[in-house]
């Protein structure tokens, strides 16, 4: 072969190579399919910008106006479950009657079979909202969760108990935190930051109910209060069932003692027993303070 023709058939296999190799590097990508860069931290913006918009857009495409934002336990599961692993537990207490880990499990499921009335009352509130907020074609004001288990479950499976919509929101966990399966399919979403997740629970809440909890209840609980207390978010109705049990976990007259929150912060809380008490508090508030409700 003329040695002219042999470089220019060396040279075109090395721009083939060379080709070859810029488009499979990742920069040679345009820039929304390039998920390297989207994963950057100077790309954080634009992460954050789509966590909100996602949400919003499927929202607003379902008629979604406000919501009752419900949180409380993932552990609180109904009586039904929480009986049959308290019996469990009693029989294999019965072959081990004095194992600290056992009894420690026997406390705990007596605890849980006791709260599992939270979940029925939940179920029934998601009802209420249901039924109230005008079923599934046009919802005025539609149940939003957290999207897992438990007294979020609850709600959701209310809702659809009466062929309503319901809202889940759920966040993007180390370990994996799953969709309880009672959330409208078109309304199910997932976050990566808790922050855009919190803003969504807040832009059309009309209310926010909190059964009984844990550390993450009571994180939400807190941000609703101080939101409201620094009129950083319009009034509206926070609903705690169950007095007793959030007069323990949260001395609110030692606070007032103390000088550190006004008569007027704790008056944002409304206490109340059951689903309906919650259910007729919220809209009482509503009429009021002349802000529709429904």
């Amino acid at each position: 072969m003329h040695k002219a023709a042999k470089k220019e058939q060396n040279t075109f296999k090395t721009d083939i190579k060379q080709k070859s190799k810029i488009t499979k590097y990742s920069k040679c990508k345009i820039a929304y399919e390039d998920t390297d860069f989207l994963h950057t931290d100077e790309a954080r913006g634009i992460r954050l910008h789509l966590d909100y918009l996602k949400a919003e857009i499927e929202m607003r495409k379902q008629g979604v106006k406000h919501t009752i934002v419900v949180f409380g336990s993932t552990r609180i599961v109904p009586s039904e479950a929480a009986l049959e692993k308290l019996r469990n537990i009693e029989k294999e207490l019965e072959k081990e009657p004095h194992s600290p880990k056992l009894l420690e499990a026997l406390k705990n499921a007596e605890s849980m079979v006791r709260k599992s009335i939270y979940y029925d009352e939940a179920r029934k509130f998601g009802r209420l909202v249901g039924i109230n907020g005008n079923g599934s074609n046009s919802p005025d004001v539609t149940i939003m969760t957290g999207g897992g288990p438990g007294i979020m479950e609850a709600a959701n499976r209310g809702a659809m108990d009466v062929g309503a919509k319901s809202i889940g929101l759920n966040i993007q966990l180390p370990f994996e935190q799953s969709p309880n399966p009672y959330i409208t399919p078109e309304l199910c979403f997932v976050f990566h930051y808790f922050a855009m997740r919190k803003l969504h629970f807040l832009n059309r809440s009309k209310a926010f109910v909190f059964f009984p909890g844990g550390f993450g209840t009571l994180d939400e609980l807190f941000e609703v209060l101080t939101l409201i207390q620094t009129k950083k978010s319009d009034p509206m109705p926070v609903v705690l069932i169950d007095k007793v049990y959030w007069q323990k976990a949260i001395n609110i007259d030692f606070l007032l003692e103390e000088a550190v929150i006004s008569h007027a912060d704790a008056d944002i809380i409304i206490y109340a027993n059951d689903a309906q008490d919650a259910w007729n508090a919220i809209a009482a508030w509503h009429a009021n303070n002349a802000t529709p409700l429904l």
